[in-house]
């Protein structure tokens, strides 16, 4: 399943889940989102889809911008097996994105509900800048309505220090 901005938007309106969303260019890295000027710069989210080595298990991983993610740290802290990006195949087969589009939100068209989320502690009860599935617009949201949704969907999800 792939869900569009416009299914995004319906489902936070539907929820009543307030929302501030900016349009802009279509941006693939943090470096060129953070040259739209957009507004709240420092709650700006880095999404990282990550799987391990034998395919079985998914992460996204959700930190502020600045953060730097050292994916063999993570696995120790975790214990999971040695870890690695997903591909642009995989990241359509799990959450319907495609690249430059890693959201949060993308956890919503997990049919599966095999993707589990780590979130970053600092974002817990904090607005939090993330595509709505689509790399041409910034929504922000408050990170406990995301958790609530991914929650509600069936998904694991973890807020942990980063």
């Amino acid at each position: 399943m792939t869900l569009t901005k416009e299914d995004i938007i319906k489902i936070l309106d539907d929820k009543k889940i307030t929302y501030e969303i900016v349009e802009h260019k279509p941006v693939f890295t943090i470096d060129e989102m953070l040259e739209c000027n957009l507004p709240h710069p420092e709650q700006i989210a880095k999404n990282l889809f990550i799987r391990d080595d034998k395919k079985r298990k998914y992460y996204l991983i959700t930190c502020l911008e600045d953060k730097k993610i050292n994916l063999k740290e993570f696995r120790k802290e975790h214990e999971t097996r040695p870890l690695t990006f997903a591909s642009e195949e995989d990241l359509m087969a799990k959450m319907g994105l495609t690249r430059g589009a890693v959201t949060p939100l993308g956890i919503l068209a997990n049919e599966e509900k095999d993707v589990v989320v780590f979130m970053d502690k600092d974002y817990e009860n904090k607005l939090m800048g993330i595509h709505p599935c689509d790399n041409t617009a910034t929504v922000y949201v408050n990170c406990r309505d995301i958790s609530k949704l991914i929650k509600n969907h069936g998904n694991e999800i973890h807020f942990v220090k980063m």
